[in-house]
């Protein structure tokens, strides 16, 4: 992973899941960022204006917030890394995928920094478990239909 998460952040959060899916699949959808709208229930815009590489910047808004990220690792169907920036807080978001022939185990790990996650860890760390499993969740959904 070119930037792993922030190990000394205030908030870090983790988790995975099994999906049953090829992994080729589960990355497509993950990777067609234009896309998160239409899976996951949190995201209301997301906008990738070049292809998907290492350095490129993508803006999307969840949870009422917008955040602009930019692409630090791509191995297609390995790993996914991103940056990303909000009010008062960043975060390194890092998936990783492992394909099990139909199945795909995907793990996700995400740190956040800044003033708003130092001042408010409690309600940042919960929101931040909450918002790591639905992630997970929502993309299960949308790999197995």
């Amino acid at each position: 992973m070119n930037i792993p998460i922030n190990q000394d952040a205030p908030v870090k959060s983790h988790s995975e899941i099994v999906i049953n899916a090829p992994t080729e699949k589960v990355w497509n959808i993950l990777t067609t960022i234009n896309d998160w709208p239409n899976w996951q229930t949190e995201v209301t815009e997301s906008t990738l204006k070049e292809d998907l590489k290492e350095g490129v910047v993508f803006k999307w808004k969840a949870g009422g917030l917008s955040f602009t990220s930019q692409i630090h690792t791509i191995e297609p169907k390995i790993k996914l890394g991103w940056t990303g920036k909000t009010f008062g807080a960043s975060a390194i978001h890092n998936w990783f995928f492992r394909g099990e022939g139909e199945k795909t185990t995907v793990y996700v790990e995400e740190s956040l920094q800044g003033v708003f996650p130092k001042l408010f860890k409690g309600y940042f760390q919960k929101n931040l478990d909450n918002g790591v499993k639905k992630n997970l969740v929502d993309l299960k959904i949308e790999s197995e239909k």
